[in-house]
């Protein structure tokens, strides 16, 4: 692979976005000149952050609600507390909401504030995220914004090049499964899966990612290196790679969408749990990702 500014050169075509984040993987992570060796047929993409941008800004709602329960004295703002606090949000990132609350809870307790509720915490957080989401969705609604500014840059082109290149396409993600089916549709994004959209139950105590994907892949007799996954979150990239897959870790600007910038903490942690190479988003991501399909 060859590369030149603001492009790499795999085979005879240039792929746009990819050089900066090509050029500075660990050493030893071949990237997209690796996945292009690969064919693979079930493709599995988170939803919240990967897809839809509905939820955009969700961490730093996250830690407002933290910043506000820490002990009297101690600044949320001061740069180790507030790399502890994203360290336990983006961390985390993948798994029901309340795995955050309860890491918080610890954290706090070990500063000296012991017995905060992780389910109030939870509430006070999903009020504050609805409300966003009640907005953007009636913006949605009205007609005052398009939908696709909801949409992750590039994702809409992607999915129809991978379904056409004959992909079973999945979402799975750890909001609640009605909330997900329902945005799905609100973006125009469901009928691209043909129903299979997963999510976290009412319940969410006894679900996994990994059990998602193992169902899939025993459903149709298709083993893990068949699979490929798309995630802003550090579980549904560690899985994917743990069944033998392959992974792309989608590092979503939080603040504009589109932007064409890698999201510094989703890099560091995605390509920590194993991603094979990391994009902004999914623009010119068609190009090389689409005959990966066989």
């Amino acid at each position: 692979m060859m590369e030149r500014a603001g492009y790499s050169f795999v085979g005879q075509k240039f792929y746009p976005f990819m050089n900066s984040e090509i050029s500075t993987l660990p050493a030893g992570r071949p990237g997209v000149s690796h996945l292009l060796q690969k064919r693979f047929s079930h493709v599995v993409f988170d939803f919240d952050g990967t897809l839809s941008w509905l939820r955009h800004g969700w961490p730093e709602m996250m830690f407002g609600v933290f910043a506000s329960h820490l002990p009297e004295g101690v600044d949320a703002t001061s740069p180790g507390i507030r790399d502890d606090l994203f360290g336990i949000i983006m961390g985390l990132n993948g798994m029901p909401t309340i795995m955050q609350m309860r890491r918080f809870s610890e954290y706090a307790a070990s500063l000296g504030r012991a017995g905060l509720d992780p389910e109030l915490m939870r509430q006070e957080f999903q009020r504050t995220l609805d409300g966003h989401i009640l907005e953007r969705s009636r913006n949605i609604q009205s007609g005052a914004v398009p939908g696709d500014a909801y949409v992750v840059a590039g994702a809409r082109a992607l999915l129809g090049a991978l379904k056409e290149g004959g992909a079973r396409l999945y979402i799975l993600s750890s909001t609640v499964e009605h909330r997900v089916r329902e945005e799905a549709e609100l973006l125009g994004l469901a009928h691209f899966f043909e129903g299979r959209i997963f999510g976290s139950p009412l319940d969410p105590s006894g679900f996994t990612k990994r059990a998602v994907f193992e169902r899939i892949l025993e459903e149709d007799g298709v083993d893990g290196c068949r699979l490929l996954a798309f995630g802003d979150g550090p579980v549904e990239i560690a899985e994917a790679k743990r069944l033998g897959g392959a992974a792309v870790a989608v590092c979503t600007d939080e603040a504009v969408n589109g932007s064409g910038v890698c999201d510094p903490r989703k890099r560091e942690q995605l390509l920590g749990a194993g991603a094979d190479v990391a994009v902004p988003d999914f623009n010119g991501v068609a190009e090389w990702a689409a005959p990966l399909i066989g």
